[in-house]
């Protein structure tokens, strides 16, 4: 088989980081592509094949593939070659609304989006409420297969503490220093209105670490494409890291707003903290949510700098307080996360090869 991967618009991750890696554990002869952004292809493994993904090249490897997966949609035009299968694997449980769903979007957007969701043939999920959501998202009505990420087999695989000990040592973290995790999502109208440049809203500063005396790990959306504007004393830009799954397991909490990472960090049972701080303005003008976090939140919802040093300052009583809450978002969430997954979808879709 021809098996073409995109990632986050041409960068070496997430799902498909995780299937390509486990098709060569499984010593495959099938021939792998990668569509690259130029800027990032230092980022991709010694001897990984790519191709710009704004290229001719592109086109043609996307029209001669067996088996295409993606986590984003593919913005080019191409025509699926017949008898190829597209796996669409999305890139987290969606907590925010989802295209036809947003509230906000550039005239064409959605239709021009939805000419990729028409190639697909397989949608992955994580989980049945996802299942669902995403159905009506996308307006899907094609095959979905329910075997939980396999971006997040990682976290439970036997080399987790070895990973995590490399990655503390690599970005200079002592052993023994609370290191915070903080994911921020993109907002909608900014970005539309100014590009990702000037999207760039990190709401916290430096006052956080300097109180709780930690390392905050600062993570920035895969759309946002500048770094860090004022870093802040204690900071450490790791919107670059290339696997966001290996800081989850750097980190000891995590701290985000509505972003869908924290699905993917509850996996790791690590405590977890929801800076909400525009939440009214995001649920009513910016995105729109599914369902209302703030009634069973996994742990604390906070709309003040000063309330989330406060929960930050003592972990154990955040973990008793929010345990069972953590519990129940585990349950539903994140059920089918087992660090099989990439083995379960493997088994419907590639069959082995001599």
């Amino acid at each position: 088989m021809r098996i073409v991967y995109n990632s986050w618009y041409g960068r070496y991750s997430d799902n498909p980081k995780a299937i390509y890696e486990a098709l060569l554990r499984r010593g495959d002869s099938h021939e792998h592509t990668w569509l690259a952004d130029p800027g990032r292809e230092g980022g991709f493994p010694a001897g990984t094949t790519t191709v710009a993904i704004d290229s001719p090249a592109a086109i043609e490897v996307l029209e001669s593939a067996d088996l295409v997966v993606s986590d984003v949609h593919i913005e080019l035009e191409w025509t699926k070659k017949p008898g190829a299968t597209y796996v669409q694997t999305w890139h987290g449980t969606p907590l925010k609304r989802v295209h036809h769903d947003v509230l906000l979007a550039p005239d064409g957007l959605l239709d021009w989006l939805s000419l990729d969701v028409d190639r697909w043939d397989v949608l992955l999920s994580p989980n049945a409420y996802s299942t669902e959501m995403l159905r009506r998202a996308f307006r899907w009505e094609g095959t979905v297969l329910e075997t939980g990420y396999p971006r997040n087999d990682v976290l439970l695989s036997p080399n987790a503490e070895t990973i995590r000990t490399r990655v503390r040592r690599s970005l200079g973290i002592e052993e023994g220093r609370l290191a915070v995790l903080y994911a921020p999502t993109w907002r909608d109208d900014t970005y539309f209105e100014n590009g990702a440049d000037a999207s760039v809203a990190v709401a916290l500063d430096g006052q956080v670490a300097e109180a709780l005396d930690c390392v905050f790990l600062v993570r920035l959306h895969g759309k946002i494409l500048g770094g860090l504007a004022g870093a802040q004393q204690g900071w450490i830009d790791v919107t670059s890291y290339p696997d966001i799954a290996e800081l989850y397991l750097a980190a000891d909490v995590m701290v985000t707003d509505y972003s869908s990472a924290m699905f993917d960090f509850a996996v790791t049972g690590k405590p977890l903290a929801l800076y909400a701080y525009d939440l009214e303005r995001y649920a009513a003008e910016v995105r729109g949510f599914y369902f209302d976090l703030s009634l069973d939140p996994p742990g604390p919802m906070v709309s003040t700098q000063d309330e989330l040093i406060g929960q930050l300052s003592d972990l154990d009583r955040m973990r008793k307080q929010y345990g069972e809450a953590y519990e129940r978002f585990q349950q539903k969430f994140c059920y089918l996360e087992d660090g099989h997954a990439a083995e379960r979808l493997l088994e419907r879709l590639v069959p082995r090869s001599a």
